[in-house]
This record gives structure tokens, C-alpha cells and sequence, in this order.
């Protein structure tokens, strides 16, 4: 089995079906490439050497988080290793960059001691121990590390100690979430297929020679490991139900998905069913994504599923999903219906019709002008450098997709009226979404294969108000992984949980970042920690970032 392609006739057909594309708008959005100006040197590399190997197609992440604690949120980039064949003078390698705060970065990799020289796949932050710093695993093909942050600007790697390495497969997006309520942040593994360089199959399409497709490999199980609380895992991927079934996985996101209360487990699979994986609250769970309406599309078709992000995109209370795939497929947006039941409503809303021909991998639930309705982006790009012989629709390089939320359930693309940053063509993989200079409006930042990454800066200029929120569990995980937030202003109530891992097999979004629009004060803030237990703080004004601990009932600056 590999890739399919659509006909031209068909294309039309189901473009037509998705409807027309809506008129031009007005876009006060403002996302300006400032790349340059960061002083970030980091350029990706697939370690190619023309084999095409699937390892290749499937790069890589990234992660967006303040690993030092000094309030700026830094930048960890993927690289891929040098594959079988490869020749050259220096290894790619990961590389993090510590934040200034003045839009300039510098490389602290040698310091920190995280430059890992496996070919990175997925990579997930957070404090795993609860010491008060977050810390790095990364999935590669070839084991996966784990980093503990040291609290002193280091990491050690602890891979083997803590028993995470889950062995020399293909990995793909990981997550840390608390599948018990016990507080400790246990982890979840995602893996791709059963490739190594033996197996490697040869993809002829006449004279071309392409990367095969997840169907010519067996799919491999994922692996959940359960956090003992004294630095240590075990791996519970049989008994927890995980193992049950296998998939292509790629990437992931838990979420409370039922609204009762734990974790649930969302993870996409290219070219197959996608799986929901439920949890009873004792860390056991049961795959239930047909039953949920989150298996296939509107049509019944399992999708070339690649990244996926968590949010309430129509204000209603409930979590919905958005989910990127292959190309010659829409993106799915999945509303949440209550009771865990979720219909995919991309026709009605509009929601990347003009991403159809594309291969779309980052993603993100993003408020940008903070008018209290998230937006979303989309990054694109293909992986095979000769698509043009087999489909001359789409490229390797091509512009990223924002589409704004007009607040009626439905979105307008405007990727071609909000700056310059997306004018950018390259093939982009993994997208992180934060407050690069805590100016109140959320940045982007975009890892592109075998070429430098794309720095977004948000400069919308409004009149909207926003916040930001930083948890601090006490029972809970100490970043309140999992924890739900409901931010009340007036008569509407915005929606958000800590994830930690979502997108295109990365990182982003620890601090909540809420649009207030109108609203320059928060009446009340309303946190469901993981576990159960209910807290309300009191508000505050806008404009500000506000600290959330757990048991004080005080929303602290």
C-alpha cells in the first residue's frame, strides 16, 4: 500500500462539497517574520542521503516552555540525525535557545546539556518529579531520552534510571498526563511503524522513486509509563489497555474528553482509525474513538492523520478538536456534542477548505487578537522533493494557513492579509504557540525541515484585553497538567486545560493565554484540578499574568 492520489475530477468534487470559498475580510491580525532578528542559528536537517527512507517523511516537533524560570518562554528544536548512508562533516543535533525577552535568543544547548544527537521525532516538557522545573522527553527512531532539569540551567539525562527508553522503534508525538490523580505525571509513548534499515521498501511510481506509506510497515503499539513517584517508570502499556491495539500513531493530546473528571487520550494515526483511548480513573482504559465519532471524517474515511490540538473554539463549555492530515484531505474539526460524543462540522465551519490539496502537520487553538474566540493555524508542506510528477496541486514549500474565527461558528482564511510571517515558504513540520515577550499576544514559531525555523511576531494592534495564567498544583502535578479552566467575564465563560504535548508531536501552551475582548476584568476564575477537586479564585483585571495555586483560592500576579 502507498500514498493515494486523488484525480483532478475528485478534487473539484469534494472542494465543491465543502462549499465556497467565502469573501475577503478585514484582518487585524498581524504576524511579522522577525527570524532574523533572533539571532537563532538552529537549521533542521531530515539526515537524508536520498534513500527515502519513511523516517524521513515523518519529522519533527518542537517545544515552546521557560525551562529556566525566569518567566520568558524558550524554544527547544528537533533535528534528525544522520540515516543510514548520509555523509557529512557534522551530526545534526537538538538545540535549545533561551529567551532575552527583546526578541533575541542564544543557543545554550552545550550548557544545558541537551543536545541529543538521535533523530528526533515528538518531544514533550514537563515537571515529571513536581521540583519546580520542567522537564524534556524526546521520541526518536531509536530510543527516546528523558532530560531532568536540574534547576541550575541543566539537564541530566536520566533515560535509563527512570526506564523511558521503550526501545529502538519509530517514535512519534508523547505526552505527560496524570492517568490516576495520584499528582505524578505519568507518560504516554507514541509509536509510527515497525521500520529499521533491513526493512526499508523501495517506492517506484514509474521512473520516481518516493517514500513508502504507513501501509507497507506493521503498525506498532504505543507505550503508556506510569510515573512511581520516586524518579522511576513502569511500563503499564498491557495491563493499562494501551497495547490492546495498534496504530501508525503520530501525534497526541490528552484531554478530559467526557468531562468526568481524568485524562483521556486522544492520538492520531496515519492512514488508519484514530484512537480515543477512555479512561475509567484508575489509569485503565478502553479505545473507544468510533463510538465518539472521532475514528474517520464526515464520510467514514480514515485520514492520513498527523498533528492535532484541543480547544473551545464556539465558547459553548466544551472541548472541541482540530485535526491536520495528508494531502488531497480536509482537516477535521471535530465539535464536541457533550458526553464524549464529538461530529465533524469542517463544511459548516469553514475550517481549512483552502488547506485541501496540502500535507498539514502543526496546528493550534490560538486567540491571536484577543477577541475572546481561537483562532486556528495550520502548517504545511509536503516530503517528497518530486510531487510535482504525481501531483502538480501542492508543493514541498508552500505558505501556512491562518484561519480567523469569526465568532459564528465559523472561520475565514486570511493567510494572505496578517503580515508577513506568513508569506513564508518552506516545508514546515511542528508549530509552537506562545508569549514569546509577554506583551499580551501570542507568537508563533514554526519548525521547517532542512531549513531555518520560522519566527512569528504577533503585532495586532486592538483594543481587546487578554490574560494569562500559570497554574501551581499542590495535590495536582505542579504544572496542573490536566486541570480545567473556566474564565468568567460578564456572561460568557472561555475554556481551557493545561495539555502537556499537542500539535505536530510538540510542546507549547503551559501558560493558558485567554482573549477577554471588551472585558477589562475577569470575574471569577473557576479551576477543576485533576482529581476533582473544585476551586474558585477571585477576579482580577485584564492585562496581566496571574498565578493559580492550588488550595489558596488567591489569583496571585
Amino acid at each position: 500500500m502507498t500514498r493515494r492520489f486523488l484525480p483532478h475530477v475528485l478534487l473539484v468534487a469534494l472542494v465543491a462539497d465543502y462549499g465556497q470559498a467565502a469573501a475577503p475580510i478585514d484582518c487585524p491580525i498581524r504576524l511579522t517574520d522577525v527570524t532574523a532578528r533572533t539571532k537563532i542559528a538552529f537549521r533542521h536537517s531530515d539526515g537524508g542521503s536520498g534513500q527515502r527512507y519513511i523516517v524521513e517523511s515523518v519529522v519533527g516537533g518542537l517545544a515552546s516552555f521557560d525551562y529556566d524560570g525566569d518567566g520568558l518562554v524558550d524554544i527547544y528544536f528537533l533535528g534528525g540525525a544522520l540515516l543510514k548512508g548520509t555523509q557529512a562533516a557534522v551530526s545534526p543535533r537538538n538545540a535549545l535557545y533561551r529567551n532575552h525577552g527583546d526578541w533575541t535568543f542564544t543557543d545554550v544547548t552545550e550548557q544545558a546539556g541537551v543536545g541529543d544527537l538521535g533523530y528526533g521525532m515528538g518531544v514533550v516538557a514537563a515537571d515529571y518529579d513536581n521540583d519546580g522545573f520542567p522537564d524534556l522527553y524526546i521520541s526518536n527512531f531509536g530510543p527516546n531520552v528523558l532530560y531532568h532539569n536540574n534547576g541550575d540551567g541543566t539537564f541530566s539525562n536520566v533515560t535509563g534510571a527512570a526506564g523511558v527508553a521503550r526501545g529502538d522503534k519509530v517514535g512519534a508525538g508523547p505526552c505527560f498526563l496524570d492517568i490516576d490523580g495520584d499528582g505524578n505525571l505519568d507518560l504516554y509513548a507514541a509509536n509510527y511503524v515497525d521500520f529499521h534499515y533491513d526493512n526499508h521498501i523501495v517506492r517506484m511510481i514509474g521512473p520516481h522513486q518516493f517514500h513508502p506509506g504507513p501501509g507497507d510497515y506493521r503498525p506498532v503499539p504505543d507505550n503508556l509509563f506510569r510515573n512511581n513517584g520516586d524518579g522511576t517508570f513502569t511500563d503499564v502499556s498491557g495491563p493499562s489497555g494501551i497495547a490492546a491495539v495498534a496504530g501508525p500513531g503520530m501525534g497526541v493530546i490528552s484531554f478530559d474528553c467526557d468531562d468526568d473528571g481524568d485524562a483521556d487520550i486522544f492520538v492520531c494515526n496515519d492512514q488508519a482509525a484514530n484512537f480515543l483511548f477512555v479512561n475509567d480513573g484508575h489509569g485503565r482504559f478502553v479505545e473507544r474513538a468510533v463510538q465518539s465519532g472521532l475514528a474517520y471524517d464526515v464520510h467514514g474515511k480514515a485520514n492520513g492523520s498527523m498533528g492535532v490540538d484541543c480547544g473551545d473554539y464556539d465558547n459553548d463549555g466544551r472541548l472541541d478538536l482540530f485535526m491536520t492530515d495528508y494531502q488531497q484531505e480536509m482537516p477535521v474539526l471535530y465539535r464536541n456534542v457533550g458526553q464524549g460524543v464529538f461530529e465533524d462540522v469542517t463544511a459548516a465551519s469553514g475550517a481549512g477548505r483552502s488547506a485541501f490539496p496540502h500535507v498539514k502537520w502543526g496546528t493550534g487553538f490560538v486567540d491571536f487578537d484577543d477577541d475572546g474566540n481561537r483562532d486556528l493555524f495550520i502548517a504545511c508542506g509536503h516530503f517528497m522533493d518530486n510531487i510535482q510528477y504525481i501531483d502538480d496541486r501542492t508543493a514541498v514549500k508552500v505558505r501556512n494557513i491562518l484561519l480567523r474565527n469569526t465568532g459564528r461558528g465559523k472561520f475565514v482564511d486570511v493567510s494572505d492579509r496578517c503580515g508577513d510571517g506568513l508569506a513564508v515558504v518552506e516545508s514546515s513540520r511542528g508549530a509552537a504557540f506562545d508569549d514569546l515577550d509577554n506583551d499580551g499576544r501570542v507568537d508563533v514559531v514554526v519548525l521547517n525541515v532542512n531549513a531555518p525555523p520560522t519566527i512569528m511576531r504577533n503585532e495586532t494592534q486592538t483594543d481587546s484585553h487578554w490574560i494569562q495564567l500559570r497554574l501551581v498544583g499542590v495535590r495536582s502535578s505542579r504544572e496542573g497538567v490536566g486541570a480545567r479552566v473556566q474564565v468568567v467575564t460578564g456572561d460568557r465563560v472561555q475554556v481551557a486545560e493545561v495539555h502537556s504535548g499537542r500539535g505536530y508531536q510538540s510542546h507549547f501552551g503551559t501558560r493558558l493565554h485567554f482573549g477577554l475582548g471588551r472585558h477589562a476584568r475577569i470575574d471569577r476564575f473557576v479551576v477543576r484540578w485533576l482529581g476533582g477537586r473544585v476551586e474558585e479564585f477571585a477576579g482580577v483585571a485584564a492585562d496581566q499574568g496571574v498565578v493559580l495555586m492550588e488550595g489558596t483560592g488567591i489569583a496571585a500576579k
